[in-house]
């Protein structure tokens, strides 16, 4: 077992955070190649005296979570089916080619344009869901193809940045669901989530919204809004501001394929405002299936558990089937994907009833819920939320 330590100056007597093997494993399958990079870092255990945030973890939890990853790897739940993934980006290619074909056949009238806005929506969701297994090194043994493949799928399908997805993401994977480490849970004062948030806002007498109507305005300003304005905008500045020329050619690519396609049916004019309507429906699909697995879950500060169970408090899964997989791209399966994120997507079903068994012994809850349920749970985790913060704001 070994820690990476992130090492204060020693006359700041600050208990110490580290970066536990159950993270670091969770991260990189290939752990040789890493290692070159820990040179600069001080790996071993802290000693006894030393100050430390991570003494209180449950190490029989941590003990009985290295033996399902050992249990995982001996059954090959590693190992990816390379035909899955061919298919996955074949259907992708499919709807594309079905849509254009949809508008050169049937012409651009409104009935056709709505079949081909609803058909590309699909494929981006679809393409989103793809970019997120290659992005996670979980479909080529090597990370090199891995990266290559991702920055066509979200370059060039897509038109959004690996390096902005990664940079993200992985923040969001290793601290799920914990203020001021986890993006995800950076709302910009539009809403307040969990419960330590909206009391603290409420004492604190902060009304940028009225929060306790969140559950109703996020309809008008969360799915419609994420993709088509707040994501897009932040893409292409990370892009520039940062000069992540490669990305930014990736990203052309795609609109560049996108207007060649369509303005000869729409005008410009036409077929921007076409490619924001695509994103306008993709960005309700996204919410929705990402935020059913999260927003509803803990939300608090940071509390130094175990890898297992920080995992376990911010994820739930929704019920398997065969929609719900394709629908959210096997993301309902979001416990086993959070404690295994490089493990191919269509092993989660084999790990699962193992995860179950180690909660069960452990006495941590297992959440799965219906789709529908699911779905309503945000909103009701909204209005929870938003009315703490009213009870706060009115008598705290």
């Amino acid at each position: 077992p070994f820690v990476c330590v992130c090492m204060l100056p020693a006359s700041i007597p600050t208990p110490q955070t580290t970066i536990s093997r159950d993270a670091f494993r969770a991260f990189h399958p290939d752990l040789d190649f890493v290692r070159k990079f820990l040179k600069p870092l001080l790996i071993g255990e802290l000693a006894p005296e030393e100050p430390s945030l991570d003494r209180g973890k449950n190490s029989q939890i941590t003990e009985d979570f290295r033996a399902l990853r050992k249990a995982a790897e001996d059954m090959n739940l590693f190992k990816p089916n390379h035909l899955f993934f061919l298919l996955l980006l074949a259907h992708i290619i499919a709807m594309e080619s079905i849509a254009w074909f949809t508008i050169f056949y049937f012409g651009n009238g409104w009935i056709p344009t709505l079949v081909t806005a609803f058909v590309l929506a699909t494929s981006q969701a679809q393409a989103g869901w793809l970019q997120h297994d290659y992005g996670h090194l979980s479909v080529y043994k090597k990370s090199m193809w891995n990266h290559i493949v991702h920055k066509f799928v979200i370059g060039h399908l897509k038109g959004a940045s690996a390096n902005w997805w990664n940079h993200r993401h992985f923040q969001h994977h290793a601290k799920p669901n914990i203020f001021h480490k986890d993006p995800d849970v950076n709302m910009l004062h539009v809403f307040v989530l969990g419960e330590w948030q909206p009391i603290e806002y409420g004492k604190k007498k902060l009304k940028y919204l009225p929060y306790n109507h969140q559950h109703e305005y996020f309809f008008l300003i969360g799915p419609p809004l994420l993709i088509p304005m707040y994501f897009q905008y932040q893409i292409i500045m990370t892009m520039i501001v940062r000069k992540d020329w490669v990305d930014l050619a990736w990203a052309i690519s795609y609109y560049t394929r996108f207007f060649i396609t369509y303005i000869p049916f729409y005008g410009v004019l036409g077929a921007l405002v076409f490619l924001n309507f695509i994103r306008f429906l993709e960005s309700h699909w996204f919410v929705w299936v990402t935020q059913m697995n999260h927003i509803v879950m803990e939300i608090d500060r940071e509390s130094y558990r175990d890898w297992f169970s920080s995992q376990l408090a911010a994820t739930c899964n929704v019920e398997q089937s065969f929609f719900n997989d394709w629908f959210s791209g096997h993301l309902n399966f979001q416990i086993e994907h959070h404690l295994f994120p490089t493990m191919p997507r269509h092993n989660f079903y084999k790990i699962a009833p193992l995860v179950k068994s180690l909660c069960a012994k452990h006495g941590i809850e297992y959440q799965e819920k219906p789709l529908l349920r699911a779905l309503l749970d945000i909103i009701r985790s909204l209005k929870k939320s938003g009315q703490l913060w009213l009870d706060a704001y009115l008598h705290k």
